[in-house]
């Protein structure tokens, strides 16, 4: 009796060990590498554009600073409270040290320098859409800005370095990275309102349905999701024009650029008030291919 229980705790053991095993070789994560960065010279304008329309100082703003995104305000989840690092260019608490493949990396693969994975509270499953050349501007405005040193705290997460390397399953089944591709049946512009909305603006994130393992339900974009920070939801982005939301492209491209102060309902307060605000700074052109698109959405 006693060997076969010697034989079955045995048995448990190699199993245990071979899981363990396989789950490391699984969630190893793959970055790209410096040879992978097409050569590009960077457009500080375009990166600031893009900056804009993804309203990254939203989240990576410092307590109390909205000024430059310094990072540290906090930000509340389903799983904890995070942190949002310093995007400024000082080199101990910032980017100051980061390379372009380090960028890359992050926005569009979800992984730290170190190659550990973000937490998709970060929207990079978004960034991977855009082009390469398009984040690397980013990374050119972002460095442009004055350096802020300024440590953040760490995320408030309970099992933090298990969650980061189980991402790497997740991302197996959540992360699209997909490039975008313009729609030949489309006009030019509703192509460059589809780009900014599904990657730089990152709209799908709060405005799509969620499966059970928290990844985009894509057979459902843009139908409403989950609040970010857990409570409530978002509302639908689509049939906005049936549903009455708005009558026409002018009319949202009014309802962008002014808000509660014409009327329109709910841009201008909550979490729409921050993304309204972004989207009112940006080109006249840039807010008709927005509202075009969005407008489109059945």
């Amino acid at each position: 009796m006693f060997a076969w229980v010697r034989r079955r705790a045995k048995a448990l053991s190699l199993a245990s060990v071979a899981g363990l095993l396989g789950f490391w070789v699984a969630t190893m994560p793959h970055p790209l590498r410096p040879a992978d960065i097409p050569a590009h010279t960077a457009n500080i304008e375009n990166g600031k554009l893009l900056y804009n329309i993804g309203g990254c100082i939203s989240c990576h703003m410092s307590v109390g600073d909205a000024a430059v995104p310094s990072g540290g305000k906090p930000l509340s989840t389903p799983i904890g409270m995070l942190y949002p690092p310093n995007l400024t260019p000082d080199p101990e608490t910032g980017l100051g040290k980061w390379s372009d493949v380090d960028f890359v990396n992050a926005m569009q693969k979800g992984l730290r320098p170190d190659g550990s994975y973000l937490i998709p509270a970060f929207p990079y499953t978004s960034y991977a859409h855009m082009k390469v050349e398009d984040v690397m501007d980013i990374k050119a405005y972002l460095a442009s800005l004055p350096p802020v040193q300024n440590k953040v705290m760490p995320h408030a997460v309970v099992a933090l370095p298990l969650i980061r390397r189980g991402l790497g399953l997740w991302q197996w089944i959540g992360l699209d990275s997909t490039k975008f591709v313009p729609e030949p049946t489309q006009s030019e512009r509703w192509n460059r309102g589809a780009y900014l909305v599904i990657g730089p603006g990152h709209c799908a994130e709060c405005h799509t349905p969620r499966t059970l393992l928290m990844s985009s339900d894509v057979s459902r974009m843009f139908a409403g999701g989950p609040h970010p920070d857990g409570k409530g939801q978002v509302p639908s982005l689509r049939s906005l024009a049936e549903r009455g939301r708005y009558k026409d492209v002018k009319d949202l491209v009014l309802a962008f650029q002014n808000g509660e102060e014409l009327g329109y309902d709910k841009m201008s307060s909550g979490g729409m008030g921050e993304v309204r605000k972004h989207i009112a700074s940006l080109p006249q052109a840039d807010v008709e291919a927005i509202a075009e698109y969005l407008m489109s959405l059945k």
